[in-house]
């Protein structure tokens, strides 16, 4: 996964859109994340959306799924990869409907700055709850995630307190063969 050279260029313009102060990048803590060359389908997610993931990251989440379902547990994918324009769009949306620029980005990461970027992260969702909700660590699926998820590489991004300084999210969690 080779960055193109204007990535950064890139990044910095899409903050510019939304307000971002220019440095934002030396004062974030998270990583810029690194976007794949090559994605595979990974279905469609809840919404009837196509998604991609990193090939591993599909063959990863595949096998974990199906092993869920031998054990009675339902899972499904709500959102895996988006380009940096995507996340932009999330974040404008948030803006345009009257959301201050500092509450978004205490629940969803900065362009560049989103697991999701790499392929390898996913949203999961589960079928007794609404998804993208604290709801979700009360499920059977987080429970059986929490003990199991790593067997297939994933683990979750975002406990709570965590020292991203991003709001808990107990549905996302990122294929972790190389760091998310």
């Amino acid at each position: 996964m080779i960055q193109p050279a204007d990535y950064e260029g890139e990044i910095d313009q899409l903050h510019q859109a939304l307000g971002i102060a220019a440095d934002f990048r030396r004062q974030c803590p998270l990583p810029l994340q690194v976007v794949p060359d090559r994605l595979v389908s990974a279905g469609v997610d809840c919404f009837d959306r196509p998604q991609q993931l990193t090939e591993e990251a599909f063959q990863a989440w595949t096998a974990m799924k199906r092993h869920a379902a031998g054990e009675k547990v339902e899972m499904f994918l709500v959102s895996a990869w988006r380009s940096p324009r995507y996340q932009h769009d999330l974040i404008a949306a948030k803006l345009a409907r009257g959301q201050s620029l500092e509450q978004i980005l205490a629940v969803n990461a900065a362009p560049g700055y989103s697991e999701h970027h790499t392929g390898r992260a996913l949203d999961i969702g589960a079928p007794d709850c609404e998804v993208l909700t604290e709801e979700f660590e009360n499920t059977s699926t987080f429970q059986w995630l929490e003990s199991n998820a790593q067997k297939f590489g994933f683990s979750m991004s975002y406990p709570r307190d965590n020292s991203w300084g991003i709001a808990y999210e107990p549905w996302h969690w990122c294929f972790r063969v190389a760091a998310c």
